[in-house]
């Protein structure tokens, strides 16, 4: 520094200890201590994650943001700052001994890392929860001045480390993920039968879906007493291609509708069933999580049963996956031999454990890191598969086709808000040269969509030529051995699924020829 602005330092550092705030004596030394090592703020975290103030999500990414600035603030000082300015830490002869700590600090004095880890902290909570953030403001703004009040710090060093603090978060945020706000939902509203507590609809619930521990026709027969019920799945129940055969005849010859409820498997087979016997179709979620009901706008089945009851219904897609090897597939019940639709995802590789990785952590840590301990823990124990596309040979870690397009970037894409686009949303990830490293670093800085490892593209087909024997494939939840050549291709609008308030909230959808 300076010779005048250390000066000017020295003279603004014995004025504050020369004068006395009433209770700082007995509360500041004490905050100082509190922020040692940071322990203040991540109890903070915690707090903030734990009570859900504000939204649970939002509580939970603060929290993170924050921790993530603070040490990325606390780096910044002890290992290049202090190092690269060796400033002495100030005389205690002015400072009265009942604010002085029992531990003098035994590092340099430039910058305060205090002060540098209240300010990341808040600031990064601040820029996800302005409320979170305005609660800490006065915490951060008493441990920066406690540091110049016991006399460990001049007040230059505060301000130094304030600023430290503020720049590691900005820095934070522009390298992990954007929050984007949730696009409308866009749908094909369309006119359905209205079914009135269910009349003339036949529900096929599988027995052995969801965690209720109800009987699934207990709690239809309590949303929609008028339907008809075939149970499939667990102990005694058909089989779940021979229960949909027979409702569709059933639902047919009621002019009614064909229902289901179950995981996502038994949807995808029903929606199938519904699309081949022309019948509109009606979603319960009564499995585990229920993705494509979500998708749809269907928490519960409340839901359901105002939709049935006003005749309210969109238009979806179904995607198809083709065998178009000269040799039949391998004989495996989970994969039909001429090959099958899928209503959400398809995938080779790695994408299946990927998934139940995400969910495990997701309600713990939050989506962005559930995906990045994902991402580690296949990358890490999984091997990946060989593929060739478009003439080119490939070794990749997955390929992933969703029906219509997916929101959010990187392997693991959640949510839509079209269900008739006409489009497969395609993502691959190579095994290259590093491809664990570069993968990696892509997820953690939430630039995945630019690394050389990853494509993504939205295509109304797409040809796999040559897929090596052993490869997997899964779809909507169904895993079974993949054939030797695929094509993947779209049934545009090609089933009727009832939607509450469909007119009303959602938009019709153009797209371009």
């Amino acid at each position: 520094m300076s010779s005048r602005l250390a000066r000017a330092d020295r003279r603004l550092f014995q004025l504050v200890a020369a004068h006395h705030f009433p209770g700082g004596d007995r509360v500041l030394p004490r905050l100082s201590r509190s922020a040692n090592h940071g322990l203040l703020w991540f109890g903070a975290a915690a707090a903030i994650a734990a009570t859900g103030l504000g939204g649970r999500r939002t509580a939970r990414r603060a929290a993170l943001r924050g921790s993530a600035s603070l040490a990325v603030a606390s780096a910044t000082v002890n290992v290049l700052a202090k190092r690269a300015v060796r400033r002495r830490r100030p005389v205690l002869t002015d400072v009265p001994v009942i604010r002085q700590l029992n531990r003098a600090p035994f590092t340099t004095s430039f910058p305060s890392g205090h002060a540098a880890s209240a300010a990341a902290f808040t600031t990064g909570v601040a820029l996800v929860s302005p409320k979170w953030g305005a609660a800490l403001a006065p915490v951060a703004a008493s441990v920066a001045f406690s540091r110049v009040y016991t006399g460990v710090h001049y007040p230059g060093d505060v301000v130094a480390g304030v600023a430290i603090g503020v720049g590691a978060a900005f820095l934070v945020r522009r390298l992990l993920p954007r929050d984007h706000l949730e696009p409308p939902a866009v749908r094909t509203a369309v006119k359905a039968p209205e079914l009135p507590e269910g009349k003339g609809l036949v529900v096929v619930a599988n027995a052995g879906s969801g965690s209720s521990g109800l009987p699934p026709e207990r709690v239809i027969g309590e949303v929609l007493p008028r339907a008809e019920v075939v149970l499939c799945g667990g102990e005694g129940g058909v089989d779940v291609t021979a229960a949909l055969e027979q409702a569709a005849a059933r639902a047919a010859e009621l002019g009614g509708a064909l229902g289901v409820s179950g995981g996502d498997g038994t949807v995808s087979a029903a929606a199938r069933c519904a699309m081949e016997h022309g019948l509109p179709l009606a979603v319960l979620p009564g499995g585990t999580l229920n993705h494509f009901a979500h998708d749809l706008g269907i928490e519960t089945s409340e839901d359901t049963r105002r939709a049935l009851a006003d005749g309210e219904a969109v238009e979806v897609d179904l995607a198809r996956f083709t065998n178009e090897d000269a040799a039949p597939t391998p004989s495996d019940p989970a994969v039909p031999a001429a090959g099958g639709t899928f209503v959400n995802t398809f995938s080779l590789g790695v994408y299946p454990e990927m998934v139940r990785v995400r969910e495990r952590w997701s309600p713990r840590v939050g989506s962005w890191p559930a995906g990045v301990i994902a991402a580690w823990h296949v990358l890490r124990a999984f091997d990946p598969v060989e593929l060739e596309i478009n003439g080119e040979r490939h070794r990749v870690w997955l390929l992933f086709a969703g029906n219509c397009r997916y929101e959010g970037l990187g392997l693991a894409p959640q949510r839509r808000s079209h269900l008739a686009d006409g489009l497969l949303d395609v993502r691959v990830a190579y095994a290259d040269r590093w491809a664990r490293t570069r993968l990696l670093a892509g997820a953690l800085s939430g630039r995945l969509s630019s690394s050389p490892v990853h494509g993504a593209a939205l295509l109304r087909r797409m040809r796999i030529d040559w897929i090596a024997p052993g490869t997997r494939l899964a779809y909507d939840g169904e895993i079974g051995d993949a054939p030797g050549r695929l094509l993947l291709s779209k049934e545009r609008s090609a089933l009727t699924v009832y939607c509450p308030q469909a007119t009303q909230r959602l938009t019709p959808l153009t797209t371009p020829a």
